[in-house]
């Protein structure tokens, strides 16, 4: 069955419609950090691994069910899936806001990230149907920017609704936005073709099975004191995923990741790329908030101030970076991003002290955002620039599952490094050194750059230009 493609029209009203949807189920990665304290307080949470399922939950929810929602959308149609998926975010917004329990509170955000992972992919999927190759990369460097953007004032809109009306409103703020999103969707997104697919029940069931293990491992060791069946966790979650990826490679009939998307050398680079960009995302911004608000003692919107900078910046900076990405080869463009993600951290990391004056921590803030406006945009325009239309679908479910995973993981390693240094040593301390576990990663950035190939760019440059 094949549906009716609607005349785009103007792409770009398309475009902004789907990202008011994507904006905020981004800005929920980042709007609840800052009021974790409060929540701790409010519904009388005991420990770090607990309050750190708020957070584990919405991204490994919206984690699993990536890997084959882009093929929803392939199905059904991008707009009818964006609509569904935004429709069950703002629903369990509300529920969120609503919470009167810890335990009601992580179900509520379990919900919100099965619409997010409804939603996420399809705006990838559209941007690339709508535009033409030769403005893909400035479209890109938007949805890119957004999702910097987003990333960033995340924080900062969490202080101000935290302080002013409370915990419950960084959840209900999303229940007038996301009826925006709607309405502006169902009226200047258009309708994309529809294509037959069949669901890889076993591939869903091994890779969902794999995620949840390891992230439920790694969450629960500290508090668990590492014992014996935590790592067995963890170790089984490895199986499943390897037993995935054997999957994968026998199933002739249509695997839930078509492998052959992994030969193209920059998809591949750019899918590793922004997984280490995503882990360092929560792993960074939950040590600078908790030690802003307990050494410090800062408000949360205060301590969200301190990264005021990184949108402002990152914001700045995109448009800039967009047309950089569409005139040069990729391979500098990304390491000098992620060198300096790398340099930054290492700053902030090197600032948080008692002795050091609260500014310090600004120049290193806007440096990140510099930075990061030259990993999100890049690598989303990179990513796809060389696959052929009928792996676009699976390719930006795979891409966004990377970035989700990368940041489940973040939030999850950071949460158990940080229960296991705060009971080692004095506040302070910890939290700094908890900072150096994001730099690792963003060294592991630096080096996977290096592997992007020119030739992509080289090709496009020739078909534009000839």
């Amino acid at each position: 069955m094949r549906g009716v493609t609607q005349a785009p029209g103007n792409p770009w009203g398309a475009m902004w419609a789907m990202l008011v949807g994507f904006a905020i189920v981004l800005l929920d990665v980042t709007i609840v950090p800052v009021a974790n304290p409060t929540i701790m307080l409010a519904l009388n949470i005991t420990d770090y691994d607990t309050l750190m399922w708020v957070t584990s939950a919405y991204l490994l929810a919206g984690a699993v069910p990536l890997l084959f929602t882009g093929r929803l959308g392939d199905r059904f149609g991008p707009k009818r899936v964006y609509l569904v998926g935004l429709a069950v975010f703002t629903a369990a917004s509300l529920w969120c806001g609503l919470a009167t329990s810890v335990d009601m509170l992580i179900a509520a955000r379990v919900a919100q990230g099965i619409g997010s992972a409804l939603l996420l992919p399809q705006t990838m999927v559209m941007i690339t149907r709508i535009f033409s190759p030769d403005r893909r990369g400035v479209a890109m460097s938007f949805w890119g920017a957004t999702a910097a953007v987003a990333t960033f004032i995340g924080p900062l809109a969490g202080g101000i609704l935290v302080d002013a009306l409370g915990w419950r409103w960084i959840f209900l703020v999303n229940v007038p936005l996301g009826v925006l999103g709607m309405v502006l969707a169902l009226r200047l997104v258009p309708v994309q073709e529809m294509h037959p697919h069949r669901f890889d029940m076993g591939g869903i069931a091994l890779s969902a099975a794999g995620m949840f293990l390891v992230v439920f491992g790694l969450q629960g060791g500290q508090a668990n004191r590492w014992d014996t069946w935590t790592w067995a966790t963890i170790v089984a979650g490895l199986g499943f995923m390897a037993a995935f990826v054997y999957w994968q490679s026998i199933n002739r009939d249509e695997p839930l990741i078509p492998l052959r998307v992994f030969a193209d050398r920059n998809f591949s680079v750019c899918s590793i790329g922004i997984a280490a960009m995503g882990f360092v995302s929560p792993a960074m911004l939950l040590p600078i908030v908790f030690y802003a608000q307990t050494v410090w003692d800062l408000t949360p919107l205060q301590s969200a101030l301190l990264t005021s900078p990184n949108p402002l910046v990152s914001g700045l900076v995109a448009p800039l970076v967009g047309r950089i990405v569409d005139t040069r080869p990729p391979r500098p463009i990304v390491g000098f991003g992620f060198a300096g993600v790398t340099i930054s951290l290492i700053c902030i990391s090197a600032a948080m002290s008692r002795d050091a004056p609260v500014w310090w921590l600004l120049a290193p803030m806007a440096l990140y955002g510099v930075a990061t406006s030259f990993v999100w945009e890049p690598t989303a325009a990179i990513a796809t620039r060389g696959l052929p239309p009928d792996l676009v679908g699976a390719a930006a479910g795979v891409y966004s599952a990377t970035r989700h995973t990368g940041s489940t993981l973040g939030s999850a390693g950071v949460a158990a490094l940080m229960s296991s240094r705060t009971a080692h040593a004095p506040l302070s301390e910890a939290l700094s050194q908890v900072m150096l576990l994001p730099v690792v990663v963003a060294v592991l950035g630096c080096a996977v750059a290096w592997y992007l190939s020119d030739d992509g760019h080289l090709r496009r440059r020739v078909n534009v230009d000839g």
